[in-house]
């Protein structure tokens, strides 16, 4: 067991002082959190409604809702 803690540590160490020399690299990090952060909060709010939070009163009806719509439909489209 000591022998893969350490390997562990040996990687976690190499990371952390690869970021740490970083100069360029830094700013390629910021541009892509950057860029996540518009792909999976801004998009998200413009382009994927709330459709089941809003169409159904509890849970039970969103479950049904989607049931249905993953059963029911695609039978009568095949």
């Amino acid at each position: 067991m000591s022998k893969l803690s350490d390997h562990i540590t040996s990687v976690i160490r190499f990371y952390i002082e690869g970021f740490r020399g970083m100069t360029i690299g830094r700013s390629l990090w910021l541009l892509i959190i950057i860029k996540l952060f518009i792909m999976f909060a801004i998009l998200k709010l413009f382009f994927f409604p709330d459709m089941l939070g809003s169409g159904y009163d509890n849970d039970e009806q969103r479950a049904d809702a989607v049931r249905r719509a993953l059963t029911i439909d695609n039978v009568t489209t095949n």
